[in-house]
């Protein structure tokens, strides 16, 4: 699996070898990926030494083996309990970042938070979003990165199940950076995500490769631990079951998955996933279980190097972005660049389809913190349909370069007061929300009758009523400010 940075020489654009420090060492032995019915099963798959266990991941089923005897995929097939074997997929690991100096033109080192409306999002959602998780899976992350260390992170090593996730390559921090690099530390850069928790996940292993195994095993463990959002800055020509599997268990659990949907236009512009199962090849733009992003430039004109198809939902800044450096990774393939004001860490400019993924994961982080009633299909909607083609697509660009802003303005409703009502039984909860809004006031009207004050002046953001057939309850909620007055009124209305 290659990650989804491109690297372009400063003199004349041509795109550099991956670095030999960085090539992926191919095992010995051939690795497979084995679908078990229990636990039972996988032990009859290894029995008698057949096979070594490299890794499993339990609620997938699925055990990463390395065979010693021959015809072991073969043998497989007439075994009771087993429901797929596959050879795993490997792909090169190809971060080739670069830097362009753009600070000499006047314009902000960040440029990409302006371009894609991000300086316009409402204080307010910006820190409603620390309520909203977001994990990358990457090569780890620099937690000595200043906008890193604020939000001091969960860390998860898969390859070692512990917390190390040191990043010497140093893709995995740019990337964290771009997602929920903080916004309130006063230093370095200002992720896209506002507030939001980040969980960073080191995928890639020691030797730099990357598996479809060990991106499934990234996303199981994102989702069982609290991500709302994950980003895959990750991507190659073939996809797997167990990767298919993954993927739906994140859909399964509103989770959203948001992918780069690769670099590789001037090279014959191959489908690439996982970014092509959440944006399928011939959607255009509709439906899917999550977003295939794209890079724009400057601009806003697609970078030549960010491919193009029916699977791309929408683009973000990706050609010379800023962000921040691993103080682990090579000079050579992360040139540093000096930033004005800034008190410590690393910074630099880099490019690709890689670091467009994550601005648009952060900001459905803020979509979802003025929303929290949304879904997950329903965010990723949201983003391609506000994005600058307002409902339009075209292969090109999807459905446009990224307006988190209008995204977010979207979510939040005419009047940013959100409400939302679910009936289980006889009890009908009835909840609401408005980012900033300290207090509220919450009135019932059930058919023709007065209307009632059920909560008043209160934090609470939800009640639960008991409902009768063939009776309208009407509900209001008016959000109060500090002194007790009303700035946003919502009725909602349900029929049992």
């Amino acid at each position: 699996m290659r990650l989804a940075a491109v690297c372009f020489s400063a003199l004349g654009l041509t795109l550099l070898a991956v670095p030999a420090a960085g090539a992926t060492q191919q095992p010995s032995q051939p690795l497979y990926a084995v679908a078990y019915g229990s636990g039972a099963d996988l032990m009859r798959i290894v029995a008698g030494g057949r096979a070594q266990i490299v890794r499993v991941i339990p609620p997938l089923h699925v055990a990463e083996v390395r065979p010693n005897v021959a015809g072991f995929a073969q043998s497989m097939h007439s075994l009771a309990g087993v429901r797929y074997v596959e050879r795993v997929v490997m792909r090169h690991v190809a971060s080739e970042p670069a830097l362009f100096p753009t600070s000499s033109s006047g314009a902000p080192y960040e440029w990409q938070y302006a371009a894609s409306h991000e300086d316009a999002v409402p204080s307010a959602v910006l820190h409603a979003a620390g309520a909203v998780k977001i994990a990358v899976i990457d090569t780890g992350a620099d937690l000595s990165a200043p906008d890193i260390a604020a939000k001091s992170p969960w860390t998860y090593n898969l390859s070692t199940g512990g917390a190390d996730v040191r990043d010497v390559n140093g893709h995995g921090t740019f990337v964290s950076s771009l997602a929920a690099g903080s916004v309130e530390n006063n230093d370095g850069v200002a992720g896209f995500g506002g507030d939001a928790q980040l969980l960073v996940i080191k995928a890639v292993r020691d030797d730099g490769s990357l598996t479809d195994l060990d991106e499934a095993g990234g996303i199981m463990y994102a989702v069982d631990h609290g991500a709302r959002v994950i980003n895959l800055s990750v991507g190659g020509p073939a996809t797997s079951a167990t990767e298919q599997r993954a993927v739906a268990y994140a859909a399964q659990h509103n989770v959203l998955i948001v992918a780069a949907v690769g670099n590789e236009y001037t090279m014959g512009n191959p489908v690439e996933y996982p970014a092509a199962l959440l944006q399928p090849v011939g959607s255009r733009g509709q439906g899917g279980v999550g977003l295939s992003v794209g890079a724009s430039t400057s601009n806003g004109s697609r970078a030549f190097f960010s491919n193009v198809g029916t699977q791309l939902s929408l683009v973000a800044p990706g050609m010379d972005v800023f962000g921040a450096i691993s103080s682990l990774s090579s000079a050579e393939e992360y040139p540093r660049s000096t930033l004005a004001g800034s008190a410590a860490g690393f910074y630099g400019y880099s490019s690709g389809t890689s670091f467009a993924s994550p601005e648009v994961g952060g900001a459905a982080a803020l979509v979802m913190a003025a929303n929290p009633f949304l879904r997950a299909r329903d965010v990723a909607m949201i983003l391609k349909q506000t994005a600058s083609g307002r409902g339009s697509w075209n292969p090109e660009m999807g459905g446009g370069v990224l307006d988190a802003a209008a995204a977010v303005a979207r979510a939040q409703g005419p009047n940013g007061l959100v409400v939302h009502g679910v009936r289980s039984g006889k009890t009908f909860r009835f909840q609401w929300f408005s980012a900033g809004t300290p207090k509220y006031r919450v009135s019932l009207r059930v058919d023709q009758g007065a209307t009632r004050v059920l909560l008043d002046g209160t934090t609470a953001t939800s009640v639960t009523v008991k409902v009768r057939k063939r009776h309208r309850y009407s509900f209001s909620v008016d959000a109060l400010d500090a002194n007790g007055a009303v700035t946003a009124t919502t009725p909602f209305s349900y029929r049992a």
